[in-house]
C-alpha cells in the first residue's frame, strides 16, 4: 500500500488539503513541463469532473511529456498504449484467450483497466480501434462474450494526436470526440519558454527520467475523491446556467457551423465551470468562468461548413463570435 493510500485509510481529507494537492499537482508536472499552464490546469480540471482529455498538438511539443509528468505526480496505476495503424480493439480493451491449461477460454485484461490511461498519438490508429473506447468512456466498463466488466474508479483517458492535416492521421469519429470533456491545444513554445527548456537539458534533465528529475507523487484517489464531493457543492445561479445554454444554443445557428454542441457539451462546460470555480477557492460559478472554460470544452465539438473551413473559419474563432454575441448576466 502506496503511503498516500495509507493516510487516506486513517484521517479523512479535508477540502481545503484536496485543493492544496491539486495546486501542489500542477506545481509538480511544472517541473517537467515548461510554458504549460493552461493545459496542467485542462488536465486537473478533467481529473475532478471524471472527464477524458484530449491534447493536440504538433511533434515535439510535449505532449506525452505533460500526461507521463501528471502519472508521475498522482499516485495512480497509470497504463500507456501507442495508437498505431496495425493495433487492434482487443489491444486497448482485453480479449478472450484460450488457456491451454485449463482447457477453458479466460478474459485478458487492457492496458484499459487502469485509473489514467495515456492513449499515445489516437489518431495514428484506424476509426474501428479508435471506437473500442467508447464504451468504456462513456460507461466506464468493457462488454465482451456477454459480460460488462467494470473499470476502476477513478479512470480517466488522456489522448494525444497530432492536427488532422499531418500525413498517417485518422480523423476521430465524431461520436468520440464529443466523449471528451476537454481538447487542449498545445502550441510551439514562446521563445523565453524554449529558452528554459535548453537550459533544463543542459543542466542534465532527462525526460525520460521523471523520478530522477524530482518528480514524486503529490496527490492520490483520496485527494480526488474529496475534492470532487468539494465540487459538487458549488453553486451555479440559474442565470449561470442559462448563460451556458444559450452559448450551445448559439453555435447552432451559426451559419458556418454544420454540427453545434449538443446538451453533452453544454453539461460538460457546466461540470467544468463548476470545477474551475472551486480550484479558484469560490463556492459559486460566475460568467466568466463560463467564458474561461467555454474554448476547451466546446471547440472540439463543432463541425463546420467545408466552405467556412476553406475561408479560414475555425472553431476557436466561431467560439469567440458566439461569446461576443451571447448577452453576459449580470
Amino acid at each position: 500500500m502506496s503511503s498516500t493510500e495509507q493516510t487516506s485509510t486513517q484521517t479523512p481529507i479535508s477540502e481545503v488539503e484536496a485543493r492544496n494537492a491539486l495546486i501542489a499537482l500542477r506545481a509538480e508536472v511544472g517541473k517537467a513541463v515548461v510554458g504549460n499552464d493552461a493545459a496542467v490546469t485542462g488536465l486537473i480540471l478533467a481529473l475532478l469532473c471524471r472527464g477524458h482529455v484530449l491534447v493536440e498538438g504538433v511533434p515535439g511539443v510535449a505532449k506525452t511529456l505533460l500526461v507521463r509528468a501528471l502519472a508521475t505526480a498522482l499516485d495512480l496505476d497509470t497504463k500507456r498504449v501507442q495508437f498505431t495503424p496495425d493495433l487492434m480493439p482487443g489491444d486497448v480493451t482485453g480479449s478472450i484467450v484460450y488457456d491451454a491449461h485449463s482447457g477453458e477460454f479466460s478474459f485478458r485484461e487492457g492496458p484499459v483497466f487502469t485509473n489514467l490511461m495515456l492513449a499515445d498519438e489516437i489518431n495514428r490508429t484506424p476509426p474501428k480501434t479508435q471506437s473500442s473506447l467508447l464504451e468504456a468512456m462513456e460507461e466506464r466498463q468493457v462488454s465482451m462474450d456477454g459480460k460488462s466488466r467494470p473499470l476502476p474508479d477513478p479512470f480517466i483517458v488522456i489522448a494525444t494526436q497530432n492536427p488532422v492535416e499531418y500525413e498517417g492521421t485518422y480523423p476521430l469519429p465524431e461520436a468520440q470526440l464529443d466523449r471528451f470533456l476537454l481538447k487542449l491545444t498545445m502550441p510551439a513554445p514562446s521563445r523565453e519558454d524554449e529558452f528554459g527548456i535548453l537550459v533544463r537539458h543542459s543542466q542534465g534533465f532527462d525526460p525520460r527520467d521523471l523520478v530522477g528529475a524530482g518528480l514524486r507523487p503529490v496527490a492520490g484517489a483520496a485527494h480526488l475523491a474529496a475534492a470532487r464531493a468539494a465540487v459538487a457543492r458549488v453553486t451555479v445561479a440559474p442565470e449561470v446556467i442559462g448563460y451556458i445554454v444559450d452559448i450551445c444554443r448559439e453555435t447552432r445557428a451559426m451559419p458556418s457551423v454544420r454540427l453545434g454542441v449538443s446538451p453533452r457539451g453544454a453539461t460538460a462546460l457546466l461540470a467544468a465551470t463548476r470545477a474551475w470555480a472551486w480550484l479558484a477557492g469560490r463556492e459559486y460559478a460566475t460568467p466568466d468562468d463560463v467564458k474561461a472554460l467555454a474554448r476547451p470544452a466546446l471547440r472540439h465539438r463543432l463541425g463546420l461548413r467545408p466552405e467556412a473551413e476553406l475561408e479560414g473559419a475555425t472553431p476557436d474563432g466561431v467560439l469567440d463570435r458566439v461569446l461576443a454575441s451571447v448577452p453576459v448576466p449580470r
